[in-house]
């Protein structure tokens, strides 16, 4: 804010030490921090400073910026924490923000234990705490503020949940698979007629649609020969005792990989993410099947059609797929009538957690029926959409009491990712309580990160984290 005015006469001076008068600098600081656009360098501030008639070089711009005092952080009851990635994988600090207040109040270096605890002991009025599941600020929470109630963020929660959904479905995909192709070959003809003639024998087979392992040529795709072949090898060397890090250099894999191939229950949990890529013809599958099983065996003709649907590929992309709809052609034979394909298209492994994870009153009738059909044929799925549809329920209505029964509940049923989830629970069971049963979140808190994100960005190279520090807790 700038200063009174001086009585006629006066002038005020500056500093013996000073490049400028106090007036100046706080109008300089008042140009950087509230422009929009401040960065990289402060040449947007100068710019504008000398459209107001001031001379001031970009640097010194910034440094007045440093400088500015910041607002006092007052009495903060309610605080939600989070942290934002200065330089992904390398370099991380904290957020807080008072949730009563709607600001941010501070910015912590890295997002360890310690500096949450000692903001957290010169604050000793902080009542509770909202922050995501990372154990280092549970911890520092512990130690700088044991009196505050934690709460564990309901949507890190129920983030988890649909991560453990997704290993499951990955373990029991095969099933799914399976039933999809259990599809009766000529059922209504013969219920029809029942002394239909037999077909050829290039339809006595049902045509099962690629699942995603095996390439046009009916090959297993290199992705999925690696991934079986890294699969078996650190399993092997599991079985042995080595450790990850041993395993990890003995194969000249990346420890992560390494953790990830160790901890997967089955090759199938693996394949889920190795052939779940989505393609631009997936949506266009069931109008395909349906065109084809009416008769319509000319891909140029289906070519036109899709792209009348807005379908973008190009022919060659429809050549491929139905490569494997047309029986093998065997030498001195004519070519046998072309099966029509009697299989539905597998749903991915997302799609499925999708459904699983929406409420059955906002799905629609298709999906809800394919779902039903799951459920059916595989009870691990279905006790695993009942604990989800319980867990949603505690969820939507802030009843964390009911959160032992329900983990006593999904111990019972033979769902080992489920079982991993109730264990993480209950080392945080306090704070998963607490987000069960009051209002508090972290969305406005991920608001402020994403803030912060837009003004680091803005920065370019130039915002360390004193600079941004002061950008977050100054601008309006």
């Amino acid at each position: 804010m700038l200063e009174q005015p001086l009585p006629c006469g006066h002038v005020r001076r500056a500093d013996r030490r000073a490049d400028q008068t106090a007036r100046p600098a706080d109008a300089h600081a008042a140009v950087d921090a509230h422009l929009d656009r401040p960065l990289p360098g402060g040449r947007p501030g100068a710019r504008l400073a000398a459209a107001f008639g001031i001379r001031i070089a970009k640097d010194a711009l910034l440094d007045l910026l440093r400088s500015v005092p910041q607002p006092p952080v007052g009495t903060v009851r309610f605080l939600g924490v989070d942290d934002f990635a200065l330089r992904k994988g390398d370099s991380y600090a904290t957020v807080l923000v008072d949730l009563e207040a709607r600001r941010p109040v501070d910015v912590l270096p890295g997002r360890d234990a310690e500096p949450l605890a000692a903001w957290l002991r010169r604050h000793p009025e902080v009542e509770v705490i909202c922050r995501d599941r990372a154990g280092a600020y549970a911890e520092g929470a512990r130690i700088g503020a044991p009196q505050a109630i934690q709460v564990a963020d309901a949507w890190h929660l129920w983030r988890n949940v649909a991560e453990a959904v997704e290993r499951t479905i990955g373990s029991h995909h095969g099933c799914i698979r399976a039933a999809f192709a259990e599809t009766p070959v000529l059922a209504e003809a013969t219920a029809k007629d029942p002394v239909a003639p037999k077909p050829p024998e290039a339809v006595t087979a049902p045509f099962v649609p690629p699942d995603g392992t095996l390439d046009v040529m009916g090959r297993p795709r290199r992705l999925v020969a690696r991934t079986a072949e890294r699969f078996a090898a650190v399993q092997a060397l599991l079985a042995e005792g080595k450790s990850l890090a041993a395993i990890g250099r003995t194969l000249r894999l990346d420890h992560s990989t390494v953790r990830r191939f160790a901890r997967a229950g089955s090759l199938d949990e693996l394949l889920v993410k190795a052939t779940g890529r989505l393609s631009v013809l997936d949506e266009h599958k069931p109008y395909l099947h349906t065109r084809w099983a009416e008769g319509c065996h000319d891909i140029p003709q289906l070519h036109r059609e899709l792209r009348e649907r807005g379908f973008t590929g190009s022919i060659q992309c429809l050549r491929r797929y139905f490569r494997a709809f047309r029986p093998p052609r065997q030498p001195g034979r004519k070519r046998q009538p072309v099966s029509q394909p009697q299989s539905r298209p597998v749903p991915r492994p997302r799609r499925i957690v999708r459904w699983i994870m929406t409420n059955p009153a906002h799905l629609a009738a298709a999906d809800a029926a394919e779902l039903k059909e799951i459920r059916a044929v595989c009870p691990h799925l279905d006790a695993t959409a009942r604990h989800v549809r319980d867990f949603a329920e505690m969820l939507r209505n802030l009843r964390g009491d009911q959160l032992p029964d329900w983990m006593n509940r999904v111990l019972d049923d033979d769902l080992p990712a489920l079982h991993s989830l109730v264990s993480g629970l209950r080392r945080d069971l306090e704070a998963v309580t607490a987000g069960l049963s009051t209002p508090w979140s972290s969305g406005q808190v991920e608001g402020h990160v994403t803030r912060v994100k837009l003004l680091k960005r803005m920065g370019y190279g130039r915002a360390n984290l004193d600079l941004l520090r002061q950008r977050v807790l100054l601008a309006p």
